[in-house]
């Protein structure tokens, strides 16, 4: 789903329970019903907290979770060129290749085109270059022999992380729980409206109110989304290692 979409639609259904429960006379409500509105207003709202705070520990944790994997992958990345680059100059073949990999999965999912679409599936065929220069080293002494099983160790785990980053690209919030926060906004600011004075001021705060809580929505859909829009996970860290490896 589209974050600012939804956030425009949020206001845009808040603000038109605004001015319905304006049109309410609400003015003429006995003492005793605004006490009982006030009531199931802050029940409402209580609830309607709690939920709120779960989707945005659920965001929080997608996204540190995916900067996290990044992190070690780049740790690794950058352990298993250090050993490519002990082994000497009959692993430069592999390095190059690693190079062409790195790059490629960089492109794919940090786009320079931003109208491109984010691809974390990995590119098969680059990986199995690679693995396959690492396959035809022969090694010529016992130092060799062990490099070449670290880096057969390092390139499987490495290859791991990059599954696992797939597997936690899925969204962490659920479109239902989405829409009951949303259906308990809308009764919560309707309910606002119906017991607040029918001035200019009023509707203003209460609008300015609904542009805040949407613009809550809009960043909890923002960190669902690590690799896209305003909270994106940063390929710096990336591409420095990537600049290591030889070309």
């Amino acid at each position: 789903m589209n974050p600012a979409l939804v956030a425009v639609l949020v206001l845009s259904v808040l603000s038109v329970a605004i001015l319905l429960g304006h049109k309410f006379p609400g003015d003429k409500l006995t003492s005793e019903t605004r006490d009982t509105v006030k009531l199931a207003i802050g029940l409402v709202g209580t609830m309607t907290a709690l939920l709120l705070g779960l989707l945005v520990s659920s965001a929080k944790g997608t996204y540190d979770g995916e900067r996290t994997q990044v992190i070690q992958m780049t740790a690794k990345v950058s352990y298993l060129n250090r050993l490519l680059s002990l082994y000497g100059p009959d692993a430069m073949d592999v390095r190059k290749a690693f190079h062409s990999a790195l790059e490629d999965a960089i492109r794919r999912i940090w786009p320079d085109d931003k109208s491109l679409p984010v691809q974390l599936s990995p590119n098969t065929a680059a990986g199995d270059s690679v693995y396959f220069k690492i396959q035809a080293l022969k090694p010529t002494n016992e130092t060799e022999q062990k490099l070449k099983s670290m880096v057969e160790a390092a390139a499987a785990d490495l290859a791991q992380s990059r599954a696992l980053l797939v597997a936690q690209s899925q969204t962490a919030i659920s479109s239902a729980m989405l829409v009951v926060v949303i259906s308990w906004l809308v009764i919560i600011f309707a309910g606002f409206s119906l017991i607040a004075p029918p001035n200019v001021p009023s509707i203003i705060a209460l609008v300015v109110s609904a542009a805040a809580v949407s613009g809550a929505i809009f960043l909890l859909l923002e960190l669902d989304h690590p690799f896209t829009g305003l909270i994106q996970i940063p390929n710096q860290e990336m591409i420095d290692v990537l600049n290591q490896l030889p070309q």
